[in-house]
């Protein structure tokens, strides 16, 4: 009956949250065309006319990203286990070159009082990838979230990305960055950070 009343209390929690943003999809519409012409296309050609709607719909996509309920917590029975989760993949945008990139997530942490739900490590991961980023703040924004929600500072997040503003433009060079947030016991102990990281 407790979890119930929990679970429920973090879910009318999650709906409080501010508002997701919204695009000007009328504008991104004329951005898309205004950006074929000034790259020398014609948009009114067969194969480039539903160009700039599809292009304002991938817009729309990944900015209006509803990642759904974030904060379902269960009361944990248990305490000292350590809790991992891996190879959630997610794609975000470079906010230096508006170019792909991807990373593949691991997020472990030491519960508190709550557990979190099993499928939000992937929802809240989405939730900050869903924004023009940088890989090393959107570890940060992850470990961020773990944290508040469940109550625990020990948690620990590593990201392997590939960007596209790398492989495609400047040095053209495929190769993988790696960042990690550690926190609490995942800093302070070589023991539990090496134990995380061979989980992973």
């Amino acid at each position: 009956m407790i979890e119930n009343d929990h679970l429920r209390s973090n879910e009318l929690l999650s709906h409080m949250k501010e508002p997701p943003k919204r695009v000007d999809y009328q504008r991104l519409l004329s951005l898309g065309r205004e950006l074929l012409i000034a790259i020398g296309e014609n948009p009114d050609r067969e194969g480039l006319q539903e160009t700039p709607r599809r292009w304002a719909d991938s817009w729309r996509e990944f900015i209006e990203y509803d990642p759904g309920v974030t904060e379902t917590t269960f009361s944990s029975r248990t305490t000292g286990q350590m809790v991992c989760v891996s190879g959630i993949r997610v794609s975000s945008l470079c906010e230096h070159h508006l170019l792909p990139f991807w990373c593949d997530v691991s997020i472990g942490y030491f519960p508190h009082e709550n557990v979190l739900g099993l499928s939000k490590f992937a929802r809240i991961a989405h939730q900050f990838a869903h924004q023009l980023q940088l890989q090393e703040q959107l570890g940060q924004q992850i470990a961020d979230e773990v944290s508040r929600i469940t109550g625990s500072e020990n948690v620990a997040v590593v990201l392997k990305g590939e960007h596209l503003c790398m492989t495609t433009r400047g040095i053209r060079t495929p190769g993988k960055m790696v960042s990690s947030v550690m926190r609490g016991i995942f800093h302070s102990k070589s023991e539990a950070r090496m134990e995380f990281l061979q989980l992973i």
